[in-house]
C-alpha cells in the first residue's frame, strides 16, 4: 500500500525575510516565588532505564501541566500524592497551591518499576491521571475555574498493565454517550530486539465510555488499540471526536493489536512506501531547475494535467492521482517555465528560478521520490570545497585557514534528526495511515496547546526559523496549517546546550526556553520602537525591534516543569514554583 504523501505548506506571509537579530533587553522580569509544602513527586531513572528513549520519555518529562480552558492555572503532583493547583489572579498576592485530589494508598508494587505520576486535562470538566504504577484514573473535576475549591471525583480507576505516562486525552459525545479517549506511552523490554537497545515503544489508545445507569462502575474500557515503534514519539495526540491519532517520530509506528488480539495483516510493511525507483530525476543551475518525470506508456500531450504557480507545482496524467503535487522549495517564474514530452517516456519540466543563485535541496517540500543528478562541474566544485575535510591526517596543514572537521567539536545547531522522521495521521476506523509527511531536517522543537477545542500545536525548525503548525485533520487539503513564526528561534535554541524545555504563549507574543538549571530565555516578537534607530549597513531606519530577555531563578534545584500563558511563565523546581510576569 502506498502512503499518501503530503507536505507542510509554509505561509510565506508569516515569514520575515528582513529579520536581523534579537536585541538583548536589560529590563527586569518581575519574578514571584511560591515555596511548596512538600517536594514535587520526581521519579529519577533507575539503572535499568538506561536508554535514550527512557531519558526522552521520563527523564525529560514536564511535571507541570497548564490548563488550556482556564487562564494562568497550573497543576502538579507532590510527594504526598496530592494533585495541587495554583491559579494566579494577582501576582503580588499568590496563595498556596490547593489540593484537588489525593492518591489512595496502594500497597501493590509494580515489581519495583514506577514512573512519574502524569496528568492530562481532558476537557473543561474532566481529567485523566496516572499514579506511575500502571493505574489509570478518570476524574470529574466540575468547572475548574468556577469551583476550584471542589475536590475532584474519581469516576473510573483501573490497572491497565505495565506502568505508563499519559501523553494526551480528550472527551467527546459519541452516539449520545460520554466518551473519553486516552493515549498512554510505555517503554517496554523487547526480547526480539537483539540488535538494538532491547526495548520497544508502545502507544496504547484507550476508549472509555459511560456505562448504563444500573451498574456499579460508572465508566468502563470500551476499546484498547496498541501501536508499536522503535523511538519515543516527539508528538502524539488523539484527533477530535476520537477519529484517529497523529504521531510524529524518528521511526515509524504501526498498529499491532486491538483488544489484546494481534491484527491479521502485518501493518509494519504498510509503512514502506511502494517505490521501485525514483519517479523523477532533477538537475539545477543557478538560474533554473529541470525535472524529468517518468510517464506511463502511451501517454500523449492531451493526457498531461499540468498546473504551475509561483510556489506550487502539480503534474498528473488523465484522471489519475497527481504524480507530483505540492509546494516548491522556492518561488519560480511561471511565465518563463516550460514543459515538453521526451521520447514518449518522460515529461521534461523546466522551472525558472525567481531568485538567481541559491541552490535547492529538494523540488517539492517533503517529497523524497526524486533523485538529484549533479553535473560534473558541480561535483568538481563540491570536491574542491570539501577536500580539506577528507585528509587521512588529523591536521596535515595547521597553518591553513580551514582546519579539518572534528565531529567532537560540532554543536547541536550543526546536527539534524534522521531523515526518516515522519509526521503521520492514522484513521481510527482502519488503523492505517491516512496522511504522511517526511520531516527530513525539520527538527521537532516543542508542542503547545493554543486552542483547547483543537489538537495541540507543534513547532518545527525550518532553516533558522521556528514555525508553529496546527493539526486540522478534518481538512483534506491542509491537514497541518502554518499559524505562526518565531524568527531565528530554530538556530537560537540549537545553540543552548543546556536547554531542557521550550514553549510559547498561546497568542504567539513570545517564545521561551528554559535550561536545566536556573536560566530562562524569553524571545519576543518584533514590536515598534519609541525612538528612531538607524541601520548603518543598509542605510535605513528600523521601525521594529525583537527583544531577548534573560531571567535567573533564585534556586539551585533542577527545573522540572515549564509552561507559558499569554501573560506569565511558570517554572517548577523540586521545592518552588516560580511565576514570571512576561506581559501586562
Amino acid at each position: 500500500m502506498a502512503l499518501p504523501n503530503c507536505s507542510l505548506k509554509v505561509n510565506r506571509e508569516l515569514l520575515d525575510t528582513s529579520f536581523e537579530s534579537y536585541r538583548l533587553s536589560l529590563d527586569s522580569i518581575p519574578t514571584y516565588n511560591v515555596e511548596l509544602d512538600a517536594a514535587v513527586a520526581e521519579v529519577k531513572l533507575k539503572d535499568s532505564q538506561y536508554t535514550l528513549d527512557h531519558v526522552r520519555a521520563f527523564g525529560m518529562y514536564n511535571y507541570l501541566h497548564i490548563d488550556p480552558w482556564y487562564e494562568d492555572s497550573v497543576y502538579f503532583v507532590d510527594s504526598k500524592g496530592r494533585v495541587l493547583n495554583l491559579t494566579v489572579t494577582l501576582d503580588t498576592a499568590l496563595g498556596k497551591p490547593r489540593e484537588m485530589f489525593h492518591f489512595e494508598s496502594d500497597p501493590i508494587s509494580c515489581e519495583g518499576e514506577q514512573l512519574c505520576a502524569s496528568l492530562s486535562l481532558t476537557s473543561a470538566t474532566w481529567a485523566a491521571l496516572s499514579d506511575g504504577t500502571g493505574k489509570l484514573t478518570l476524574l470529574r473535576t466540575s468547572k475548574r475555574g468556577e469551583s476550584s475549591h471542589i475536590k475532584w471525583e474519581p469516576m473510573f480507576s483501573e490497572r491497565l498493565g505495565e506502568p505508563f505516562i499519559i501523553v494526551h486525552s480528550l472527551a467527546h459525545v459519541r452516539s449520545h454517550v460520554h466518551t473519553i479517549e486516552v493515549l498512554l506511552l510505555r517503554v517496554q523490554k523487547d526480547p526480539a530486539d537483539t540488535k538494538g537497545s532491547g526495548f520497544s515503544i508502545s502507544l496504547e489508545w484507550i476508549t472509555c465510555r459511560k456505562k448504563e445507569k444500573n451498574t456499579e462502575r460508572k465508566y468502563g474500557v470500551r476499546k484498547r488499540r496498541m501501536m508499536k515503534g522503535k523511538s519515543v514519539p516527539h508528538y502524539a495526540a488523539v484527533e477530535p471526536q476520537g477519529k484517529g491519532i497523529v504521531v510524529a517520530s524518528e521511526k515509524p509506528f504501526a498498529f499491532t493489536e486491538v483488544d489484546g488480539l494481534p491484527l491479521e495483516e502485518p501493518l509494519v510493511e504498510d509503512m514502506e512506501v511502494e517505490n521501485p525507483g525514483p519517479i523523477y530525476f532533477w538537475q539545477q543551475t543557478e538560474e533554473d531547475v529541470t525535472l524529468n518525470v517518468r510517464l506511463p506508456e502511451a501517454t500523449t500531450k492531451d493526457d498531461i494535467r499540468f498546473k504551475l504557480t509561483v510556489d506550487c507545482l502539480r503534474v498528473g496524467v488523465g484522471d489519475h492521482a497527481p504524480l507530483l503535487d505540492g509546494q516548491l522549495f522556492a518561488p519560480v517564474d511561471p511565465e518563463a517555465s516550460t514543459w515538453t514530452i521526451k521520447d514518449d517516456k518522460s515529461l521534461e519540466v523546466s522551472l525558472q528560478k525567481r531568485s538567481k543563485g541559491p541552490l535547492w535541496s529538494e523540488v517539492i517540500l517533503g517529497d523524497r521520490r526524486g533523485e538529484y543528478l549533479m553535473s560534473y562541474e558541480q561535483k568538481s566544485q563540491l570536491q574542491q570545497r570539501l577536500s580539506y575535510l577528507t585528509s587521512e591526517d588529523l591536521n596535515p596543514n595547521p597553518e591553513k585557514d580551514k582546519p579539518p572537521c572534528n565531529a567532537q567539536e560540532m554543536e547541536d545547531c550543526d546536527m539534524f534528526p534522521e531523515d526518516s522522521s515522519t509526521l503521520m495521521c492514522f484513521d481510527g476506523a482502519t488503523l492505517k495511515p491516512s496522511h504522511v509527511v517526511s520531516l527530513g531536517s525539520n527538527q521537532f522543537l516543542f508542542s503547545v496547546h493554543i486552542d483547547p477545542s483543537e489538537m495541540p500545536a507543534f513547532c518545527l525548525r525550518h532553516d533558522v526559523d521556528a514555525l508553529l503548525w496546527q493539526p486540522r485533520p478534518n481538512q483534506d487539503n491542509d491537514v497541518w496549517e502554518h499559524i505562526s513564526t518565531f524568527n531565528a528561534l530554530g538556530y537560537v535554541q540549537a545553540s543552548k546546550r543546556d536547554k531542557k524545555f521550550a514553549t510559547c504563549a498561546p497568542n504567539f507574543s513570545y517564545a521561551a526556553l528554559c535550561e536545566c538549571l536556573r536560566r530562562v530565555f524569553i524571545y519576543r516578537q518584533p514590536s515598534p520602537v519609541d525612538t528612531v534607530l538607524f541601520n548603518r549597513k543598509e542605510g535605513r531606519q528600523v521601525g521594529q525591534v525583537a527583544k531577548q530577555q534573560v531571567a535567573n531563578l533564585d534556586t539551585n534545584d533542577p527545573v522540572l516543569g515549564f509552561r507559558a500563558t499569554n501573560e506569565r511563565l511558570f517554572v517548577l523546581t523540586a521545592n518552588n514554583l516560580f511565576v514570571l510576569k512576561v506581559n501586562n
